[in-house]
């Protein structure tokens, strides 16, 4: 309260309020404290950036899977997980990073780790060559898999179509021939055991995205090659499976699934309800013998018998939970939102500094992302507070050089400080950005509400504005919820028209200039306020 009353006293010295009347002074102290979350969310992931690329490769500029005698490159971890939300990174804080080191990364990547047409392979720096003498199928098809839909994807998300997003369509073009169509059989030890599932799960995920943003056939085709197998098939159903990972490396088939339904409600109904009642048992099953009392999945289960394989709870538990809460978005079946409603209720009573995955940072950033993208379809006022007491314990867990815990999970620790930045902006960002300035957005009373103001020197860029990106960059039909989106908070229509109000002036205003961004200039330790709102 005594922080409260501090940073009120000292918004009411600085604001004019001639032209922000209309908002209580309680909503500028609140918005003056955001604006400090989402700038050390900010700022600790560039010192993240910072911090690894002091790590880089000398020949190659690439970074290496970990910190700890990992000298060398691969697609499923250092490129999946932890480069690009480097780049993500750098777009909001960082341009000249960003079209510099970013590109140049991505530039290095396709020409170094490219094998099987542009299908990437573990990259050796000792060797300054690949790691196999002779091409491992099974991990380059697992590899490119993991790095389209843990990184490739995240970043088409937000920047539509970029190199990224050509670099993901270029391995997704050459990866069906190695796959087959369905992948069956990838050789070696992964991660929980279940390889060939998760990179099904992983495809199905980007081909259903991909068949909306590109309108390629063949891409739907592939996914349903792939749901014919585990929901038509009844020796390779999920019900059928001696184990089912309710976490990552293994839950991403259940995501995925529901992805290829959402896509066929709008494209081939019939399909849709041929797939239904196996994707619906597969569902029930997870809520029958899944969950705990408080609605938190277990890790592992044996959808046979119902019984718990692995009872610790899974970090990831969103993650499934976007499927359902999709299926409900297309059939309104009440009784999977009343399961996302449990569990997000439950975790400011029963899980807050919960040991997710013994102490790493990695549990807090996967449970956080979690909440942060299910209150953004139901804002539940315990779930926020929730997310923010947890995020604190999360960026604590950075290391005065930058780096976090030295593997590549590091990046999954930016991709959710950035995502809690934007909830805080409400989607806004500045170009030129700094560590000294505050930037946060609230609704009221139909307007939107945006607080800026620069700490450290003068500044001058531009205050821009999310899109529906769902619609403008992927081309979805509906913003069904989906693993390592960033949520829409404002995020007007192009065409939509809006009266902004800045410096005491009012004017007309589309939501194509407000994505272009508005100049804004400040003196050192200014502050100004804006207001937007829709014109009826």
């Amino acid at each position: 309260m005594k922080l409260y009353l501090f940073l009120f006293s000292f918004i009411v010295g600085i604001i004019d309020f001639s032209y922000a009347k209309n908002v209580p002074d309680t909503l500028l102290a609140e918005l003056c404290f955001k604006a400090r979350q989402a700038n050390e969310a900010l700022s600790r992931s560039q010192r993240f950036v910072n911090g690894w690329l002091q790590h880089c490769d000398s020949v190659t500029g690439l970074i290496p899977r970990n910190l700890w005698g990992d000298y060398y490159w691969n697609a499923q971890d250092a490129a999946a997980d932890n480069y690009p939300f480097m780049v993500l990174t750098t777009f909001f804080t960082n341009h000249e990073m960003f079209e510099g080191e970013m590109k140049d990364m991505l530039n290095a990547e396709i020409k170094y780790t490219s094998r099987i047409g542009a299908c990437p392979s573990t990259y050796d720096f000792n060797k300054q060559s690949f790691k196999d003498s002779i091409p491992d199928i099974g991990n380059i098809i697992f590899g490119s898999a993991e790095y389209m839909k843990d990184g490739l994807l995240p970043l088409t998300e937000w920047l539509g179509k970029s190199p990224w997003s050509d670099r993901m369509l270029s391995i997704l073009d050459d990866l069906y021939e190695l796959s087959e169509g369905v992948i069956t059989k990838i050789e070696g030890s992964y991660l929980g055991g279940m390889q060939e599932v998760e990179a099904n799960g992983d495809l199905l995920q980007v081909l259903s995205r991909m068949y909306w943003m590109t309108g390629k056939k063949q891409y739907l085709d592939w996914a349903v090659e792939i749901g014919d197998f585990y929901l038509l098939t009844e020796e390779n159903s999920p019900m059928n499976f001696p184990k089912l990972r309710l976490r990552d490396h293994g839950g991403e088939i259940v995501l995925g699934l529901c992805e290829l339904y959402a896509t066929l409600h709008f494209v081939d109904p019939v399909k849709k309800d041929e797939y239904k009642p196996a994707l619906y048992s597969i569902m029930n099953r997870i809520l029958e013998c899944g969950t705990n009392e408080h609605g938190m999945l277990y890790n592992e289960i044996n959808p046979q018998d119902c019984s718990i394989v692995d009872s610790e709870l899974a970090d990831t538990w969103g993650y499934i939970y976007d499927g359902f809460y999709t299926i409900y978005m297309l059939d309104k079946h009440e009784s999977y939102r009343d399961a996302v409603v449990k569990a997000m209720s439950s975790l400011k009573t029963y899980y807050r500094n919960y040991d997710w995955e013994h102490g790493s940072h990695d549990g807090y950033a996967d449970a956080i992302e979690s909440a942060i993208n299910l209150y953004n379809r139901i804002p539940i006022s315990s779930v926020a507070e929730w997310i923010d007491s947890e995020i604190q314990v999360m960026l604590k867990k950075q290391k005065k050089d930058g780096i976090i815990e030295g593997w590549h999970g590091d990046g999954n620790y930016a991709r959710t400080a950035v995502m809690y930045a934007l909830w805080k902006s409400l989607g806004a960002y500045v170009t030129n950005w700094n560590e000294g300035i505050l930037m946060a957005g609230q609704s009221f009373d139909g307007y939107y509400v945006f607080l800026i103001k620069s700490d450290l020197k003068d500044w001058s860029g531009r205050l821009c504005f999310d899109k529906p990106r769902h619609k403008m960059n992927l081309n979805l039909p509906i913003d069904w919820t989906r693993i390592n989106q960033f949520p829409e908070w404002f995020a007007p229509e192009e065409d939509e028209m809006f009266e902004m109000t800045l410096n005491g002036i009012s004017k007309e205003i589309s939501g194509k200039t407000l994505h272009k961004g508005i100049n804004i200039s400040l003196k050192k330790g200014e502050k100004k306020v804006l207001l937007i709102k829709r014109v009826k």
